[in-house]
């Protein structure tokens, strides 16, 4: 069982939006779709590569309630973090979510 006294981060959750980019395509944006507490628990690091930059990749768990209904295409913000949601299960009966989430670190 979840204490709600340990969602103590607040993160905006952003929903993808496609927009017309006026050469027939389309691009890939996000706009806010809503704040939430949660627990973000930082599990494990990793050295990699992307785009030819190196960073790191961390591996995160993130529990809040089960006020919304998300998908893997949606992203958390922490700030100026960026978690990439990975997996969602429920948890307590449905009245918590947990998240596996990566944040890339440059």
């Amino acid at each position: 069982m979840i204490d709600p006294g340990n969602l103590n981060t607040r993160l905006t959750i952003e929903a993808p939006v496609e927009v017309p980019d006026g050469r027939g395509g389309l691009t890939r944006g996000y706009a806010t779709f809503a704040k939430a507490w949660a627990q973000v628990t930082q599990l494990a690091g990793r050295h990699d590569t992307a785009a030819d930059a190196d960073g790191a990749t961390i591996a995160a768990r993130i529990v809040m309630r089960s006020n919304f209904v998300l998908t893997l295409q949606h992203r958390l913000l922490d700030g100026a973090r960026i978690y990439r949601i990975l997996a969602i299960r429920e948890r307590d009966n449905g009245r918590f979510i947990e998240i596996d989430a990566e944040l890339r670190v440059e």
